[in-house]
């Protein structure tokens, strides 16, 4: 009866493990520029950030597998010292599926270029909410956070706001360290302004339109293409206020990174009137796209 027992406990526990990830991570470990024949750790380094992302619980909720946000992190290796030291770039991109649609739209991306970490070949990752364990570890459970937030925030208005503030918490903790990118003096757009962004409530109005975009613009439009349509124009003018506040904001430079193609492909469907409403609006919210909205017109 025990070994039953234990054999129970064993098999709810695999189940448990089954079920609590968050996260369908893809990892890429590139080294182009790095030159050596031993490419071992690197491939060592893919595993261990594969596992961290895709093995640990980023959310307060019970997942199903179906329900997993899909997501990307390639990691571009620029330097090595051979050892235990790296430095590289690291894209970060997540999507979410579309109602009644065979399409995943992109909700998150961005580009880190202030990757500096260390790391030993078979290494487990640690990492701990309530200090700064390491730098690999860190950067991505930020991510992985604002990755869980943006995902809510489309969702559920304001839906997000949970993971936000473990993404900041994360920040906060790595204050102590001499890792670029989380301190407000290294440059106005790393990790420290998309989170002082996200919990800003300057910005609140762009996280209600990721929700209206989504739920009631893409959700809808499989169904009913025009209604969906209409529904993001009406939301589209809340857009040209917010580089007003603070030219070059982080938030909305990553909104319009992660949505301008298919902004275009939207409107590209788009009675003229509309598009030209929307091209108005797009250029002046996005004027660093400019030329991406212009092809509306043709």
């Amino acid at each position: 009866m025990m070994k039953k027992l234990g054999l129970l406990l064993l098999w709810l526990g695999i189940v448990h493990t089954a079920i609590a990830q968050d996260l369908n991570a893809r990892v890429q470990v590139l080294s182009p520029k790095i030159a050596t024949t031993n490419k071992r750790i690197f491939t060592s380094l893919q595993t261990a950030m594969r596992e961290f992302l895709n093995g640990r619980k980023w959310s307060a909720d019970a997942v199903q597998p179906q329900e997993k946000v899909d997501c990307s992190f390639v990691l571009t290796v620029t330097n090595w010292d051979n050892g235990t030291s790296f430095s590289g770039e690291l894209q970060v991109q997540s999507t979410r599926p579309v109602y009644n649609a065979a399409y995943n739209s992109p909700v998150f991306s961005i580009n880190d270029r202030d990757f500096d970490f260390t790391y030993t070949e078979g290494q487990t990752i640690d990492f701990n909410n309530q200090t700064f364990e390491s730098n690999l570890s860190s950067v991505m459970a930020f991510y992985a956070y604002m990755i869980m937030a943006f995902d809510y925030d489309s969702f559920s208005k304001f839906g997000g706001t949970s993971y936000y503030a473990n993404a900041q918490t994360v920040v906060i903790n790595a204050q102590s360290s001499s890792y670029r990118g989380w301190k407000a003096f290294d440059n106005n757009t790393n990790r420290y302004w998309l989170s002082e962004n996200t919990m800003n409530k300057t910005y609140i109005p762009l996280r209600e339109f990721l929700y209206t975009y989504h739920r009631q613009g893409l959700d809808l439009m499989a169904d009913n293409a025009a209604t969906g349509r209409k529904n993001i124009t009406a939301a589209l003018p809340v857009l040209t206020q917010l580089d007003r506040v603070r030219v070059g904001a982080t938030l909305p430079t990553l909104f319009f990174l992660a949505k301008r193609n298919e902004l275009v492909s939207i409107y590209s469907k788009a009675d003229p009137q509309e598009k030209l409403q929307a091209m108005n609006i797009l250029n002046q919210a996005d004027p660093a796209n400019g030329n991406l909205y212009q092809t509306l017109q043709q």
